[in-house]
Formats: structure tokens, C-alpha cells, sequence
């Protein structure tokens, strides 16, 4: 049985990893590390606590003594790190929380997976690793900067991260490879697109826009509206980090893309208009600073080498994921 460490397991997109690896894989032991912080909910996992191959250690990602004791706990072979401060507007406010832990807390966990998966771990030229174990960093699209009109990104883009957001997590990837460079551990990087679906934080774009309408409160709209970026739902996400997993070649960059381009205006209409809200809630507000303008992944990398491709339509997707938020809105009116 294979034992996957999961870091930031109780957020949005870790969550739904888990869920979709205890409910439709089998030969997976996984191993939840999460610290619990605004960002992650342990009712994201409800249900699943008392499952026979889901463990729950809480605990940050910079803490090597921790990563070690699960790593000797576990017998821990395969590292999927989602766990990370992922909020541009936060990261505007406060960057250094975003340093320390999406570089410094990546970096902790590559070590402690190289001490623990090298052959001969005294030797610090050896390349050689036990066979079967990886450590995949799950990254953004946003390392690549912004669009013109035209074009995609490719796993050959260059860095050109414009917040403080971005910019740790364009050093995080450049570290990962470098590991993989200097001491030849085995590792992979995805770099995904924007996600959407059930769970979300409600600061994040679709659920901050669902969850005003659903209170008639005015829906915040960066300056014109107009900035594009690339959808893809969460599961399609999570399908394609197993799918590098399983078959990605080491050391690859993988970028995982929704073939879904949409205005952000265009997604708050679509919601407004999907809920019978008026679009007078809409409420158009200074731009943040360096706002990217436009974000598209070529994903032919991941379709043609590993066999994988999005599943959903933007239009199937955001009505689940409305409807979700609705439901959750009736349950819980003051949440």
C-alpha cells in the first residue's frame, strides 16, 4: 500500500484530493498534515475521520520535528504538498507569512523526504533513492505573470510572478527544481489554473460572489471586471495531480488547465443571473495592485503524455457549485 503525506489536507483542493482518493482508489494510505488555520476546516473531511486508510496529524509545514515524526510514523512515500497561504489580497497586506511558509515549509519537507528516501543518506552526492516515492508540489499559474490578449502559458514560460503570492510560489518551484537538479529527488510540479467548486473559502472569487447574492449584498467587482483567467473545477484538478502521480516522469513540470477562459464579470452575471438576483448588486471597486489581466494554460503537456482532460463543462461546474453554496446558505443562514 502506498502512504501519501497530504499537506493542507483540510483545505479546499487537499480536502477534495482525500475525498476523491478514499472514495474511489483503493491501495492508498493517506496521511492528513494541516495546521488548521483560517484556510483549513475539518468539516471538510466530515464523514471520513474514522476511515480505515485516513490518518489526521496537525501540524505545520515548517516544523521539521513534526514532518519527521510523521514520516517515521507513517512510512511515508509519496509527499502531495498543497499546503500553502494562497490569497493574493493577503498576500498584499502581509507577505512575510507567505514566504515563511510556502518556501521555508516546502523546503522542510523536501529535506526530511531526502533523509528519509535516500539509500544511503550519509552520502551527500549519492542520487539514489528507495524506488517508488515522490514529492509533488502543487503550484499556480499565476508564477507565469500575466497575458496579452492571445496565447497560453507552457511548461516552458517564463517566472514572471507579480505578487507576493506569486512570487513564493514561483521561489517554491524554483527550489523543488532544484532539488531535483542538485540532489536528484524525485519530484514533480503542477501548475493549475484557477479552481472552483463545493468547499471553497467564500474570500475566494466564486464563493464570495455566490454567497453575496444569496444575501442580496452587493457583489465587490475589481475595476472593470474584465480580467480573464482559466476555470477548472476541483476534481478535474485533483484527477489530474493522480494521474502525475501515478504516471508523471520525474522531474516534470505539468500544467493543468481548464480549457474554460471566462471574464470575471461574466462569471458574476452568470451567477446573478442562475440565482434571479438583479444585476445592480453588482458594485465595481478600485483595482488591487498589479491585478493580473489575463491567465491561460496550454495543457497539451498533461493530455498527451499522461492521458488526462477535463471532464467538466464551466457551465455544469458552476451550476453544481452554485447550487452547493445555496444548500449550505439554507443550513446555515448565519454562516
Amino acid at each position: 500500500m502506498e502512504n501519501i503525506l497530504v499537506t493542507g489536507g483540510a483545505g479546499f483542493i487537499g480536502s477534495q484530493f482525500i475525498r476523491m482518493m478514499l472514495s474511489e482508489h483503493s491501495g492508498y494510505e493517506i496521511v492528513n498534515m494541516d495546521l488548521l488555520t483560517y484556510a483549513g476546516n475539518p468539516d471538510n473531511l466530515k464523514g471520513y475521520e474514522d476511515h480505515p486508510w485516513y490518518h489526521f496529524e496537525q501540524g505545520d509545514i515548517r516544523d521539521r520535528e513534526k514532518i519527521r515524526e510523521v514520516f517515521c510514523t507513517y512510512d511515508i512515500d509519496t509527499v502531495v504538498n498543497f499546503a500553502a497561504e494562497s490569497h493574493v489580497d493577503r498576500s498584499i497586506d502581509g507577505p512575510e507569512v507567505f514566504l515563511q511558509t510556502n518556501i521555508m515549509g516546502a523546503q522542510a519537507l523536501m529535506d526530511i523526504a531526502k533523509e528519509r528516501w535516500k539509500v544511503n543518506p550519509e552520502d551527500k552526492y549519492s542520487r539514489e533513492y528507495k524506488p517508488d516515492v515522490k514529492f509533488l508540489q502543487v503550484s499556480t499559474d499565476e508564477v507565469y505573470g500575466a497575458l496579452g490578449p492571445t496565447g497560453k502559458f507552457t511548461e516552458e514560460s517564463p517566472l514572471l510572478p507579480n505578487s507576493p503570492y506569486s512570487a513564493s510560489k514561483a521561489g517554491v518551484d524554483l527550489i523543488v527544481r532544484a532539488y531535483f537538479q542538485t540532489f536528484g529527488l524525485p519530484v514533480n510540479i503542477t501548475r493549475c489554473s484557477n479552481n472552483y467548486g463545493p468547499f471553497q473559502h467564500p474570500e475566494k472569487f466564486i464563493p464570495l460572489m455566490i454567497t453575496h447574492a444569496l444575501q442580496d449584498k452587493p457583489l465587490p467587482v475589481y475595476g472593470d471586471g474584465k480580467q480573464v483567467r482559466d476555470w477548472i473545477h476541483v476534481a478535474d484538478h485533483c484527477r489530474a495531480i493522480l494521474a502525475v502521480l501515478e504516471k508523471g516522469r520525474a522531474g516534470e513540470i505539468y500544467n493543468v488547465g481548464g480549457n474554460n477562459e471566462k471574464a470575471n464579470i461574466d462569471i458574476v452575471k452568470a451567477i446573478l443571473m442562475t440565482l434571479g438576483k438583479p444585476e445592480t448588486l453588482i458594485t465595481y471597486v478600485r483595482d488591487r495592485p498589479a491585478h493580473d489581466r489575463r491567465y491561460a494554460i496550454d495543457n497539451t503537456k498533461i493530455t498527451g503524455e499522461l492521458g488526462w482532460s477535463p471532464s467538466y463543462t464551466f457551465e455544469e461546474g458552476l451550476e453544481e457549485t452554485i447550487r452547493w453554496y445555496e444548500e449550505r446558505e439554507r443550513k446555515n443562514p448565519e454562516s
